[in-house]
């Protein structure tokens, strides 16, 4: 699992819907500025004005900041303030930056209304009409309850300490800063009211789809877009809804129950575990899945864990790829043409020189600390991206509260060339009872070159 990022070039007005669409990182980018113009103060407009401040909802609304991950992408790496902003995002179109959301009256969004801060999160629309990059997924929280946006709102603004530091501007170039024609992007794909419980379904799966459809903004990295960049499906009446999608150069797995690259072998047991430690059923959280845990889902109730593992766990298979058969090497015997011994395999010499001390002969890795590749959903998964960056780039597991110590994968770019890692994940994926599409040196190439390894 994993969370948050071509475009299709149409008639020129679609274009530019859709790559304004693909612009990934910034939220409430149009909050007050030094050249805003005079407004309210913030206590007179909070809901029920200052004399009403209920500390309660002070906390459902931190809470619910965290369930959003808002400081994920709206505080700066390498100890940057909390909500102030500056995180530089890569996307096809430039560098976008995440802005200030503290409540500081001339750089964050300390003027914000009620009313105002209501339209920017639900229908990405900030202060003064500036429209706002889905980057922020106002699709998702559209969905978010009206106590839930009041209760956000008195958080961000009365329980957040301001930071008066400017935005860094955002490189990019004409005709992608045009915002005008979001307007009627927003119009076709925002749902217009907010998550209607489904009344033949219990209260824990509905508490469940609330949060992976709204606030958890699940489908944001995990749903493939469509030809204006838009999520292929926005719950689980599609048949595109969390199928899998790359993003950033991650691929975001298939959270439906196919047996093969989905949670289909996952308890909803395993899936609450993984989201509050990054560690289940020998699957181990990487990539930005790893931010994910970290700052957000570890924090989380276990009743609200166990609902959205709920939820995920009714949602049919769709997507299947891979197969896993425990016990067997059917895509490494000679039924399937494969009579090569082990000892003359390159990915096999590889695996045992550089994987298996960690992950062991069999491939089924060590409890609490390497994950499993023996049956791992992220293994036999059709698009092989996350895989390939692992190993180009190494990576590490999460560290929460309640979870085992991290422990790091080390980045094999300088070590192995192109064709032993395509080698090495062929077998991978071909072993213990896997059976996937082998890893191609080009492909292997290509991505290293986007990464700029």
């Amino acid at each position: 699992m994993m969370r948050r990022r071509t475009v299709v070039r149409a008639a020129a007005a679609g274009a530019l819907l859709s790559v304004c669409v693909g612009l990934l990182a910034i939220a409430f980018s149009g909050g007050a500025t030094a050249t805003d113009s005079a407004a309210a103060s913030t206590d007179a407009q909070a809901p029920g004005g200052a004399a009403s401040f209920d500390p309660s909802r002070l906390a459902r609304g931190e809470y619910l900041a965290k369930a959003a991950d808002c400081a994920g992408c709206h505080t700066a790496p390498q100890g940057g303030a909390p909500y102030a902003g500056g995180l530089g995002m890569g996307s096809p179109f430039g560098t976008i930056v995440s802005s200030n959301i503290t409540p500081d009256p001339q750089y964050g969004i300390g003027r914000y209304t009620y009313e105002e801060f209501e339209r920017a999160l639900r229908e990405g629309v900030a202060r003064g009409g500036k429209r706002l990059y889905p980057a922020m997924p106002y699709v998702s929280f559209s969905k978010l309850s009206d106590e839930d946006v009041h209760a956000l709102y008195e958080y961000m603004l009365h329980g957040v300490a301001p930071i008066a530091k400017p935005t860094p501007r955002s490189d990019v170039a004409f005709p992608f800063n045009q915002r005008w024609a979001l307007r009627f992007w927003q119009m076709v794909f925002v749902p217009s009211q907010p998550y209607v419980p489904r009344p033949q379904s219990d209260a824990k799966w509905n508490r469940g789809a609330y949060l992976v459809q709204g606030a958890g903004h699940c489908g944001a990295c995990h749903t493939p877009r469509g030809m204006f960049y838009q999520e292929s499906g926005l719950d689980e009446s599609s048949s595109d809804y969390l199928v899998g999608g790359v993003n950033d150069h991650w691929f975001a797995p298939n959270l439906t129950g196919d047996m093969g690259s989905g949670l289909g072998r996952l308890t909803a047991a395993d899936i609450a575990a993984f989201l509050k430690t990054g560690h289940g059923a020998g699957v181990v959280a990487y990539g930005s899945m790893v931010e994910q845990v970290e700052d957000s889902s570890q924090y989380l109730t276990d009743e609200d864990l166990h609902a959205i593992a709920h939820y995920l766990k009714s949602l049919p298979a769709q997507r299947p790829s891979g197969t896993y058969t425990g016990g067997a090497d059917p895509a490494r015997s000679s039924v399937n043409g494969n009579r090569v011994a082990d000892s003359l395999s390159v990915g096999f010499n590889v695996y045992q020189s550089f994987c298996a001390s960690c992950h062991h002969a069999d491939g089924r890795g060590v409890p609490n600390a390497f994950p499993a590749l023996a049956g791992n959903p992220s293994v036999i998964a059709e698009d092989t991206t996350s895989l390939i960056r692992l190993l180009i780039e190494g990576g590490n597991s999460p560290t929460t509260q309640s979870g085992p110590p991290r422990q790091s994968m080390p980045a094999f770019a300088t070590t192995l060339a192109d064709v032993e890692i395509a080698q090495v994940l062929t077998y991978i994926r071909g072993a213990w009872g896997n059976n996937a599409q082998p890893v191609t040196a080009n492909d292997v190439a290509t991505l290293r070159s986007e990464l700029h390894k």
